[in-house]
């Protein structure tokens, strides 16, 4: 897995079908970090379709879920490797000598269970609480979960790929913390990745906060990256660049104090790039962006800028996003290759919205301003934009998806361009 900029030509991901897991979310989608509600039908489609596309373009694309079951099917030792993990993870509670019979029981059983529920396990999480009926002498079981993973579909969160390995993060939320336990059980049995470093249990790093840009690379840090992670990053001989711009996610200056950290959470939240020279972002948020500007090896910045300064000093254009843009997930693309991407339908998600009135009221106000005054067909990545700018588009109708808070950059785990 090897990665040098965003827009060289993208040749193999890895995305992960979101299942029953996402089912859970529904019930309670704010406390699972999803912006709202949404059918989860019609989003297993949409991401069907999300695959289809990227294999029109001559991406590779891995399947978690069915590339476990597959290798696990097919080799015994890695079936044992599964099986262990699963083992490790579910817990049974009660009575002592009930408890440790069931997992004997349970331990003695498992090879006789299929991949698939074994995979099942490990995305779900289940502890079992054996309660004795009196009565009958039989034990009654409960089911939890701890926190189904619902938010797995997110694959670009998990790792940063730089030019020389695959960097391991720490997620910053607890219902995501499993995360990369899955992710990197994967990247080094099935992928087979050997340069793997991992950032330390006290730091916080997460992919959609990377951005490799050629010499330089770009690193958010805020809700979900930290100091640490940041500088972790920057030293691991996964990373091989001249230069670091180390960006403070910012706010914008109209919201009140407690606005929700979600709407800029990641880097790629707010900015993105889609050909060498081309930058897709809020420049409001972009000049209120504040950057530390390292050389490769150093501990102190040489020099603080914003990052509007920074991508426009290299020589960067920059496609600037309305807030009605950059909150329906405009520069939430992904590059397929220079000034080729893939990306979400703007206009519907935006209506949906709306129309479910997500936004506190003095921000749907300006959401509503905005989209009045610039019209939906200038809204990025609308033909009459991206034929300005010579950028091919595959627009993409992920209107559900994106109901967890990403769009197809998110929801991509890039592995190797070149």
């Amino acid at each position: 897995m090897r990665i040098r900029s965003e827009w060289d030509t993208l040749r193999e991901v890895m995305i992960h079908r979101p299942g029953i897991e996402i089912d859970y979310a529904m019930l309670a989608p704010k406390p699972f970090l999803f912006e709202r509600p949404f059918n989860t039908e019609r989003a297993r489609q949409e991401h069907i379709v999300l695959e289809e596309r990227l294999k029109e373009n001559g991406v590779r694309v891995r399947l978690l879920r069915e590339s476990i079951i597959k290798r696990a099917d097919r080799d015994s030792n890695f079936r044992k490797l599964l099986e262990e993990k699963v083992l490790n993870q579910v817990k049974f509670f009660g009575e002592l000598t009930h408890t440790s019979k069931a997992m004997e029981e349970f331990r003695r059983n498992i090879s006789l269970l299929d991949a698939s529920t074994l995979v099942n396990t490990l995305i779900l999480e289940p502890s079992i609480d054996l309660r004795m009926e009196v009565e009958n002498k039989l034990e009654y079981p409960r089911i939890y979960s701890n926190v189904p993973l619902a938010n797995l579909y997110f694959m670009r969160d998990q790792q940063a790929v730089g030019p020389n390995g695959i960097v391991i993060g720490n997620m910053k939320r607890s219902q995501r913390i499993r995360e990369t336990e899955i992710t990197e059980f994967v990247m080094r049995n099935i992928v087979g990745e050997t340069n793997i470093t991992k950032v330390s249990p006290t730091s916080n790093l997460e992919g959609g906060d990377f951005m490799p840009s050629g010499s330089f690379a770009i690193i958010g840090k805020g809700a979900r990256t930290n100091d640490t992670g940041t500088r972790e990053l920057m030293s691991s001989a996964a990373m091989d660049f001249d230069e670091y711009c180390v960006v403070s996610n910012p706010r914008y200056q109209f919201l009140e104090e407690n606005f929700d950290p979600m709407i800029n959470m990641h880097l790629d939240t707010y900015f993105n790039i889609a050909g060498n020279g081309l930058a897709v972002g809020s420049v409001e948020l972009m000049k209120n962006a504040k950057a530390e500007i390292y050389s490769d090896g150093s501990e102190r910045p040489l020099t603080v800028t914003n990052l509007y300064s920074y991508i426009t000093e290299k020589g960067f254009s920059i496609i600037d996003l309305s807030v009605a843009e950059q909150l329906s997930y405009a520069s939430n693309f992904l590059t397929i290759s220079d000034r080729k991407i893939i990306s979400v339908n703007t206009p519907r998600v935006l209506r949906l919205l709306l129309n479910q009135h997500v936004f506190p009221k003095k921000l749907e106000d300006v959401v509503i301003k905005q989209m009045n005054t610039k019209g939906e067909g200038r809204l990025f990545p609308s033909e009459s934009v991206c034929s300005e700018f010579g950028i091919d588009n595959t627009e993409l109708d992920l209107r559900e998806l994106t109901g967890g808070y990403g769009g197809a950059h998110c929801m991509t785990a890039a592995l190797v361009r070149s």
